[in-house]
Order: structure tokens, then C-alpha cells, then sequence
């Protein structure tokens, strides 16, 4: 005898109000997940990019009234350098921008470079005594924060950590570097006379290491 196998029998196909309602729910749930979802425009307040801090961008805007402030607030070399060796604490006082590190004070001066080292040149500075080591960095690695603290209102708590304030300082110091040092012929200024505007950490008062912000070669 030959037995037929058993057929599985067929789930039934869904009605129509079954299907309406399937889809009426699924338009539901899409049009919820719509709500809750907010379009974020690039370039627009909510984009989180705006939100990354950017040395550059910063450097670029803080530069230009970093140099217009150094410029009016320097002081001749001349009568800054028996200033700071006859009472370091009274020069920084009178002349700098108080500094956890050093007061920042800015110069201007005209000197003849000598030899350069690593891009910072030694400076024969007419009026200053020779006690006192004049340098100038020129490029093209422009250190330190000296422009950064020259002003006194960039403090530590505008920005989230240690890092990125040190970075605020690098790219003030990339800003200057493109604004000022970019059209010298940096690597050629030995013997030459530069007129120059700028600031330095006053920690050792026999040792100037300038930050410019104004160069004129002549």
C-alpha cells in the first residue's frame, strides 16, 4: 500500500485589514523615529564640528590685536635693558604683562644679526648693555608662548584642558610666522639691520630671547 505524505497545510494568506494594519503601524513607527530625529545643517550652530577647537582658526584671529598690542606697549631696548638689570622685579612690574612663568615684556629695538643657530639670531643692539644676550627667532620653528601671554587675557580657563592651551599658543605663533616672517628671507640676515618689534620672557634679565611681530629688514 502506498501512503501519500502528509502535506503541511498552508499558514492562510493575511486578510486585508490585517495588512492595513501592519502598514498603519510601520508609518507610525517611521513618522515617531522622524520626530526624534533633528537634521543638523553643515556649517550651522548645532554642527559639532563648529564645536573642535582649532589652533589655526584661533591663532589667526588673536594675532592681529596681539601685534597691535605689543607694538604700542613696547618699549625702547635702550632704556628697557638697565631697567631690567637694575631691579628685574621693578622693570616687569612697570613694563610687562604679569606671567606664572616670567612677565612678558615687549620691545622694540634695531639691531646688526649676527650668525644664526637653529633660526635664531644673535642681535648687536646699539644702547643695550653688553651684559645682556639679545636673540631673535626668526623660523622656521617660532617656540614658546611669549605672544600668547603678551596680552594678559588668554587665560588656562577659556579652554578644556592643558593641551589645547598650549596649543592656542602654537597657533599664534604659526599666525605671526605667516603674517610677518613668511616674505623674509629668514635664513639670509646675518650682518644685516633689522628693526623689530616683539616680546620675551623676562627670567634671566642677562638673557632676551624675542618673539616678533614686526619686522622690518633694512
Amino acid at each position: 500500500m502506498n501512503v501519500m505524505p502528509a502535506r503541511t497545510p498552508k499558514a492562510p494568506a493575511p486578510s486585508r485589514r490585517g495588512l492595513t494594519i501592519a502598514i498603519g503601524l510601520g508609518i507610525v513607527v517611521l513618522a515617531a523615529i522622524a520626530l526624534d530625529t533633528k537634521v543638523v545643517g553643515i556649517g550651522s550652530d548645532a554642527d559639532v564640528r563648529k564645536e573642535a577647537f582649532s589652533p589655526d582658526q584661533f591663532g589667526d584671529k588673536e594675532f592681529p590685536r596681539i601685534q597691535t598690542f605689543v607694538v604700542e606697549h613696547a618699549v625702547d631696548a635702550a632704556t628697557l635693558g638697565p631697567a631690567v638689570l637694575a631691579d628685574k622685579k621693578a622693570a616687569a612690574a612697570q613694563y610687562g604683562t604679569a606671567s606664572s612663568t616670567g612677565a612678558i615684556l615687549p620691545v622694540r629695538l634695531t639691531g646688526t644679526a649676527g650668525e644664526a643657530r637653529s633660526g635664531v639670531y644673535d642681535l648687536k643692539v646699539e644702547g643695550v648693555p653688553e651684559d645682556i644676550h639679545v636673540r631673535v627667532q626668526m623660523g622656521p620653528a617660532i617656540n614658546g608662548t611669549d605672544l600668547r601671554d603678551a596680552t594678559g587675557d588668554i587665560a588656562f580657563g577659556s579652554f578644556k584642558n592643558q593641551i589645547e592651551y598650549q596649543d592656542a599658543g602654537s597657533g599664534i605663533n604659526r599666525a605671526m610666522k605667516k603674517a610677518v616672517l613668511d616674505e623674509i628671507d629668514t635664513a639670509s640676515l646675518s650682518g644685516k639691520t633689522m628693526e623689530i618689534f616683539g616680546a620675551f620672557r623676562l627670567i634671566n634679565p642677562k638673557n632676551w630671547l624675542i618673539t616678533p611681530v614686526k619686522v622690518t629688514v633694512k
